[in-house]
């Protein structure tokens, strides 16, 4: 196992944000570290890289004990934090240099790795460009080239696409599976519940510092949600002026809630979740003032349902 983690707690100020949280990650795969806002994910990050030590519990990586040994274990990671803490003093060759001396590799073995590190993060003829210069994207990308620097066994990724166009978020993707594909490990935390979809082979939902639920997307989309979801938008008006009357939306929801297995409402907007749908988009398709999208169930509405719709600061 590249990270084994067992019984981890940890209390600030009398709240336990850890609480008895155990995992295991497998070499070579893609992990995932799911939760909402306060739900322990960066604790338990730091908690495993020995950054921080826990109130009681064993953690195991990369065949280290942490936190004890975390400084022999880190010789062979790599983290992308979730904001970008690149000297703007120093160009991009120069950021990669400067990061690979703490691991203390010569600078000769440094310099020859840049050229496929720039390459690597789509940032080839960039070597002599200032921080200032790069735009998020670049900038995310130059990151994570520097995570590789030390030829990490595993990568820590906190968020690393937050911020980002769909451009940029596609092509950190790519390199990511071009990673797993190499035999790295990957820990990955994101808010983007199709990033993990994509790209975790296994994961874990925490809340409150607990596990709430563990599996590949698939297997938890199978078994935590129903197949498929109408979302039933409340329209006022539609594109000729028409108006509807208003609480469309609640009445059809008191009417027809029974054509689904679960309803949710959410501001203006209903969830339908189903098994079979068919009588439920007949009903829709004789119903003005309404718009619906029927799609499949994804780990996005698995998540919604494990740790609810509540804004979470």
């Amino acid at each position: 196992m590249a990270l084994t983690a067992s019984e981890l707690r940890k209390t600030y100020a009398g709240n336990e944000v850890v609480a008895g949280l155990s995992f295991a990650v497998e070499t070579g795969t893609c992990f995932g570290l799911l939760g909402p806002n306060g739900a322990g994910k960066t604790t338990t990050l730091r908690l495993c890289l020995g950054l921080t030590g826990p109130d009681s519990g064993a953690i195991t990586l990369n065949g280290h004990v942490i936190p004890k040994d975390a400084q022999q274990a880190r010789a062979r990671i790599g983290v992308v934090p979730q904001f970008d803490n690149l000297d703007p003093d120093f160009t991009c060759a120069e950021n990669l240099l400067v990061f690979g001396r703490y691991f203390g590799i010569p600078d000769a073995d440094i310099k020859a790795r840049i050229p496929q590190l720039l390459e690597f993060a789509s940032l080839t003829g960039k070597g002599d460009a200032r921080i200032s210069t790069l735009s998020g994207g670049m900038k995310r990308r130059l990151t994570l080239a520097r995570a590789l620097v030390n030829n990490p066994d595993i990568i820590f990724l906190d968020e690393p696409t937050t911020g980002l166009d769909p451009q940029a978020r596609h092509l950190i993707w790519d390199r990511l599976k071009q990673l797993k594909s190499a035999g790295k490990t990957l820990i990955l935390t994101t808010h983007f519940m199709d990033e993990a979809e994509r790209l975790c082979d296994t994961l874990i939902v925490i809340d409150h510092g607990r596990k709430i639920a563990e599996g590949s997307p698939r297997q938890l989309i199978a078994e935590q949600i129903e197949p498929q979801v109408i979302e039933v938008y409340d329209e006022s008006h539609d594109h000729k002026g028409n108006s509807w009357p208003q609480g469309q939306l609640e009445i059809f929801v008191k009417n027809e809630k029974h054509l689904a297995e679960r309803v949710e409402t959410s501001g203006e907007t209903a969830f339908f979740y189903c098994r079979d749908p068919r009588e439920l988009l007949a009903k829709l398709a004789d119903t003005e003032g309404l718009r619906y999208v029927h799609r499949a169930s994804n780990l996005e509405d698995v998540f919604i349902k494990l740790t609810g719709r509540e804004l979470r600061d």
